[in-house]
């Protein structure tokens, strides 16, 4: 007999399954809400729930379970996604809380006038039964997608639920700062409420006065689900905070003084998850006491020549099938393992080998700095390689940071250069997709792929053409570099940076007379590669490579 899974467990009629403002919601009214929008819902088979209501998107969640319909949980909902979305599954339709502007696809409006009636009967569905469908946002190329049956989800929650959620914190309110559309929000504010017996609350307070508010609107206990970004804009705020009864963090590691201010600040326990859209919830570490991740139950990891594995200890486990994972891992014996952060992150530099992430902790564990994060280039050969660091650190210089970082890393490890930038384009979850990265180095005037062209005339009476040479004129090689350099501090937004001569070849003469065409593109580890040509010359005058940033770099 295939199992099935009830939709919550709350265990009376009148418990409290959320809370939409401060009007609390009972399990009654939430499965009568349920079964009217069931009832209400287009005939499809997919549904890409955009509801930002957290209390409706909930429903709408069950209401397609209800149905049999597959949710499907894109990494945003811009148009151009949601169209390709369209095209991979043809009877998709949107469930938002109002009608969009965008007709291009079937949506159908959250209803403000489901009935107030109430229901006791709390529907099962099919361990088997598909629920949704999650898209791994990467960082460049299409999103993949994820298939998540019910019984998967609901093992998942009750296994992060056995780890987290002791006597003590039974009924709380879960405060969610990240979307409930990904893997992490779906997780650890709906369904880890739903089967845990936890509440959860509607709104996604965003900024830190609003996080501040809706703490003193709950009742305790209440537990704040969020991640490194959010956590560092909240101590960076000067306000005190109301005490919560555990913080749950994930998304990237943190720094064990980060959680420990963290802790402080909420007067609460922090406790990390660690896990994939495509295995699920797989580990949590308490970061202020220790560096270890411990397995939850029913979870191992086992490694091979391919790498690290997670899989489910029995068939029924939280891991539906054996997963590789993208981690570099060490594993420690019994269910503990260290964490050494994203195969594709690992850096090898002058026969020396680290992490992206370890580069990370280090930049962001100086004092004053906000926020950092450090890229490989991808179109550097191996030789040629240098790391790309960006740092928030309003109050901080250049050369600060620098020296700072010396005494933390590997020479091979330094950044060249390091930008400073107001803010970096982390997303919903707080990641950085490499796209949104390059798009930022093109706009502070050094991105991969950033392009510019003009042209200069050197006239035939020009200044050099008295003694360079006498009878035979040309344009020396120090103006045509000079030209060069002019040309690209002219366009760049940072005055400040320095602009050097890294190599140069002089392929024909240039005379008075004739017009030149710089061209160049910038690079986002700082270069400038640059050709010099005559108009309609098959052969360039002058290639070479400019660096930007200061000298000491």
């Amino acid at each position: 007999m295939i199992p099935s899974f009830p939709l919550l467990r709350h265990d009376h009629p009148a418990a409290i399954v959320a809370r939409d403002g401060r009007r609390p919601i009972t399990m009654a009214e939430f499965l009568g809400n349920v079964a009217a929008l069931a009832r209400r819902l287009p005939a499809r088979r997919h549904v890409a729930n955009l509801c930002n209501n957290r209390y409706r998107f909930s429903v709408g969640l069950a209401a397609a379970l209800s149905r049999n319909q597959i949710t499907l949980l894109p990494p945003n909902d811009k148009a151009v996604v949601l169209a390709e979305l369209a095209t991979d599954f043809p009877d998709l339709y949107c469930l938002c809380d109002k009608t969009p502007a965008d007709a291009a696809i079937a949506s159908f409006a959250f209803p403000d006038d489901l009935p107030g009636g109430s229901a006791s009967i709390i529907p099962a569905f099919a361990a088997s039964q598909p629920a949704i469908v999650l898209f791994t946002s990467g960082s460049t190329g299409r999103p993949m997608p994820q298939v998540k049956s019910w019984g998967t989800l609901v093992r998942s929650a009750q296994a992060a639920g056995d780890r987290l959620v002791g006597a003590a914190l039974r009924g709380a309110t879960i405060l969610g700062t990240v979307p409930h559309q990904h893997s992490y929000g779906i997780e650890s504010t709906v369904l880890l409420a739903l089967q845990n017996s936890l509440v959860i609350d509607a709104d996604r307070p965003f900024y830190p006065s609003d996080i501040s508010a809706a703490l003193a609107a709950a009742p305790r206990p209440r537990i704040v689900v969020t991640t490194p970004v959010h956590l560092h804009a909240l101590l960076a705020a000067p306000d005190s905070l109301p005490p919560a009864d555990l913080v749950v963090s994930a998304t990237e590691p943190l720094t064990a003084h980060l959680a420990a201010a963290a802790e402080a600040r909420f007067r609460a326990p922090l406790i990390e998850i660690y896990g994939c859209s495509e295995a699920g919830q797989l580990a949590t570490r308490r970061t202020r006491e220790t560096e270890l991740w411990h397995c939850l139950d029913g979870i191992t990891l086992v490694q091979d020549g391919r790498g690290t594995w997670a899989r489910s200890d029995a068939a029924s486990g939280p891991v539906e099938t054996p997963t590789l994972l993208n981690d570099e891992i060490t594993l420690r014996g019994g269910d503990a393992f260290l964490l050494h952060g994203r195969l594709a992150d690992l850096v090898n530099l002058a026969g020396k080998r680290t992490s992206l992430a370890y580069l990370n902790y280090h930049l962001t564990a100086i004092d004053g700095v906000r926020d950092g994060v450090f890229v490989m280039p991808e179109e550097n050969s191996e030789k040629t390689t240098r790391l790309v660091a960006f740092a928030v650190a309003p109050g901080l210089s250049q050369d600060a940071i620098l020296t700072a970082l010396r005494s933390r890393l590997d020479a091979a490890f330094m950044p060249r250069p390091l930008f400073l930038v107001d803010a970096l384009p982390r997303n919903p979850l707080g990641k950085l997709p490499r796209a949104a990265l390059q798009r930022l180095a093109i706009e502070i005037g050094a991105g991969a792929g950033s392009k510019a062209e003009v042209e200069c005339y050197f006239a035939a009476d020009h200044p050099t053409c008295a003694g360079h040479f006498p009878g035979n004129p040309i344009i020396p090689g120090a103006v045509l570099l000079d030209e060069v350099l002019r040309a690209v501090v002219a366009q760049r937004k940072n005055a400040s940076d320095s602009c050097t001569i890294r190599q140069a070849k002089f392929l024909r003469v240039v005379r008075p007379g004739d017009r030149l065409v710089i061209r160049w593109t910038a690079r986002m580890e700082g270069d400038i590669q640059f050709e010099c040509r005559l108009p309609g010359a098959e052969r360039p005058a002058l290639t070479g490579t400019l660096r930007i940033g200061r000298a000491n770099q």
